[in-house]
């Protein structure tokens, strides 16, 4: 108990003969740059940056750099459409899709908006809407794109793979059953 005292003692001492003028500041100076370099006066641009850094893999700091861009640039189509492509990248395809649809609302000439919805709109399972908006691209490119061709041709076969056809095999009737009712039979 004693030695805790003393322990207690010591520590309040150190504690008074804190200065008050040093220690932590919030001077927000460090130590002066080597000679020659050059002093940065304005920030890169978050659009830019948010390209950069979805090219590198950093999908959620990108997101945040193109939310930074809203300030300089406003919520213009680019801006839109690189939050909605981010948001792709990170799964988050209801977002994903709120912003591109907003993107291709406001400007319907924009091609890789119109591509990115398409994937979103592939990976939700919505693929006669993706082929919608693939063939959109496709024609607003001038069939320029092999990405936005091959998008094509998968949301085409995908609709084929998924459709409900009947095979030719079964012959179905109507058969009136009264009262305005029918019946499907199958032979």
């Amino acid at each position: 108990m004693r030695k805790r005292l003393v322990l207690l003692g010591l520590l309040s001492l150190l504690a008074a003969c804190e200065s008050t003028t040093q220690g932590l500041s919030n001077t927000r100076e460090g130590i002066a740059p080597p000679p020659g370099t050059a002093r940065i006066t304005e920030a890169v641009d978050g659009l830019v940056v948010g390209h950069r850094l979805m090219a590198a893999g950093e999908f959620e700091l990108a997101l945040t750099a193109y939310t930074r861009a809203v300030r300089t640039h406003g919520l213009n189509v680019d801006v839109m459409s690189a939050i909605g492509s981010a948001n792709l990248r990170l799964g988050r395809l209801g977002q994903a899709e709120k912003f591109l649809q907003r993107a291709v609302e406001q400007d319907p000439r924009f091609v890789t908006a119109w591509n990115n919805l398409g994937v979103v709109q592939i990976n939700s399972g919505n693929y006669r809407m993706a082929k919608a908006s693939f063939q959109r691209a496709f024609g607003l490119d001038n069939g320029n794109s092999e990405e936005i061709r091959d998008n094509l041709i998968l949301a085409t076969r995908l609709i084929k793979e998924n459709s409900a056809e009947i095979p030719e095999e079964y012959n179905f009737m109507l058969v009136r059953r009264g009262n305005g009712r029918y019946l499907l039979l199958g032979q």
